[in-house]
This record gives C-alpha cells, structure tokens and sequence, in this order.
C-alpha cells in the first residue's frame, strides 16, 4: 500500500452513529479523529471534547479548514446530499453512512460534486470490507460451487417506539433506508460479482406496511441478470440475520448466521451444505468502521474517486431500487 501520512477527519453530524465511527478510526491504520462539525457548535464542541477532537465548530467552519482530508457524515439521510456536496466542493475525501441519499436523483447529485471536485466518495457499507465480504465475492464469482441462482437476506428490528427519527418521514424514516440499504447491496454486491448487470433490476414483487407514515416492514424479490434476490426489511420487528446463498449447479447452500457482524466486527462464518454434507468456514474478523476509514484514507493518497469494495455503480444502482421500492411501499 501508500506509505502516507495521518489521514485528519472531521466528523459531521455527532449522533450514535458517530460515535460508532469514532471507536472504528481509533483501531484505524490511517485516521486520526481532529474535527467534530455539527448544526449547533456547542454540540460539535461537546462531542469534540468526549473524544479528543482538536477542533470543532458548525459545519461551515469545519469545511473551510485546510486541515481536514477527510470527512464522515453521521447526519439524518435526508442532511447526506448537501453536506456531502458542501464537503466535496470544499476539497474533502467523503465517507457518508448509508443510504448515500433517499432518492437516486440525490445520489447522482453527490457523485457529479465528486467528479468535479475530483475528490474521492465513499458510501460507508462496512459489510462490503474484510475476508467475510471478500469470499461471498469469490463464490458469486462462480467459484467452486458454480452460478449463484438465489440470495435471501433480511435485516429487522423492533425500534421499541414507534417515533423519533425512524418513524418521521421528514428524515426519511422508515425501514427500507434504515436497514433494507443491506440486504439490498449485498445482493447487488453479489449480483455484480456473479458478472450480472446491477443498473437494470427486474421488480417481481414489492410489499410494505405503513406504520406512521414510513414503512415500519417491506419486503421485494428483485432480479438482476441470472440472479434472483429475495430481500425483508423491518423497524417493528426482529428479523433473522441468517442470510442464504443458493447455487443450482451443484445444489449448494451457502448459510451465513451472522451476516451483518456488529460495528466493531464483520461477519465471520459461512456454513456450506451439499446434501448431507455440512461443513463450518470461519474467517478472520475487521473492525468494519476502520477497515471502510482506511479504504478511503487509500483512495485519497493513490488519487483514486471510488473504493472497488463499493464502487459508485454500486451505490447508483441500491439507489435506484431503494428509492422504487420506497416509492411503492408509500404509495400503498
């Protein structure tokens, strides 16, 4: 890799998530923590001060500092496209939690600012980094199991309320951009390296119930190519993190128990059925938030725009389904 030095972030937004990051760029190789930006500067300057930042200040007097390489946006989705776009046009590497942005016009917003400003842009799916990540890659790609037909993956939970930011469709609330964001680029994920196209999905079916005004569960069977995935979203319950790899060719299962890891470790097992043969595959674990800091930290010291673990055709293409899969679910 780029020997290089300290890659200076500047977090935006001082939440849970936030915080969350914060811990991943202390076990990082690149990043170091200098700048906390906020909506209100006391907030930026108590956060800056829990976690040793040097500086803070409102978002506007955190972008026009020269000592910031980099930075994460922890805001609502809807805050994403205009602080991303602020950031970019003021010369940072970006690094947004997902989604990049509700809708996909949105989304095509912030990667224009990116090429123009030529500065790289990171949608931070921490599932896309690390060994897990990499061998569910490698089966797709047709490797000794033959083609992926089929991938099932949910990602639910009970909120416990039914109000704040999840159930506010202002902020986007709602399940399908909480937490339907991963199944769906997983699949994506796997569908691209099965070499199947991403940008043109087939809609089989989409379901959703409103629970004030978002959608608290949905669910959608979409194809890409040769590849069916079958995807289930929830705020208001608790669905299984057992995802499913099918290859037809030679009837294997691929089960994967753990398949989103916490935000301190990724994923690390895969349990691979043929028949009555069933065998346990562990793989080395990362620190997900770390492992996404220092792709961006790579991207900005080799001159590169985009991270290949989540290149932007990937964050078009969840994008587009996110937003019609949202657009159905609202529309009832």
């Amino acid at each position: 890799g780029v020997t290089q030095a300290q890659t200076r972030w500047a977090v935006l937004g001082p939440g849970w998530i936030s915080r969350d990051f914060v811990v991943g760029l202390r076990a990082s190789e690149y990043g170091m923590l200098h700048a906390v930006g906020s909506s209100s500067a006391p907030r930026a300057a108590a956060f800056a001060a829990e976690h040793g930042a040097e500086a803070s200040g409102t978002y506007d007097e955190i972008l026009a500092r020269d000592d910031v390489d980099a930075v994460y946006i922890g805001t609502v989705h809807t805050a994403h496209a205009d602080l991303a776009i602020r950031a970019l046009e003021a010369g940072k590497a970006v690094l947004c939690e997902k989604p990049a942005s509700p809708t996909l016009a949105e989304v095509e917003r912030i990667l224009d600012a990116a090429q123009r400003a030529q500065r790289p842009f990171l949608e931070a799916f921490k599932t896309r980094f690390g060994p897990f990540a990499d061998a569910l890659r490698e089966l797709a790609a047709g490797g000794e199991f033959g083609g992926l037909e089929h991938f099932g993956g949910a990602f639910g939970f009970d909120a416990g309320t039914r109000e704040g930011r999840l159930f506010d469709p202002a902020v986007g609330g709602g399940a399908i951009l909480d937490v339907g964001c991963y199944p769906l680029a997983l699949a994506i994920d796997l569908a691209a390296a099965a070499g199947q196209p991403i940008d043109a999905p087939e809609y089989r079916s989409f379901q959703a119930e409103l629970v004030n005004g978002v959608d608290g569960w949905a669910t959608a069977e979409v194809g890409f190519g040769t590849v069916t995935a079958e995807l289930a979203t929830s705020v208001v319950e608790d669905l299984s993190d057992v995802a499913m790899l099918w290859f037809g060719e030679t009837e294997t299962d691929v089960l994967l128990p753990n398949v989103w890891g916490s935000r301190t470790e990724s994923p690390s097992t895969l349990i691979v059925r043929r028949g009555t043969d069933e065998r346990v595959v562990e793989l080395p674990v990362v620190q997900p938030m770390a492992a996404e800091a220092d792709a961006l930290s790579l991207a900005l010291a080799e001159g590169r725009l985009e991270v290949p673990e989540m290149p932007w055709a990937h964050t078009r293409a969840a994008a587009r389904v996110l937003t019609d899969w949202r657009a159905a679910a609202l529309a009832g």
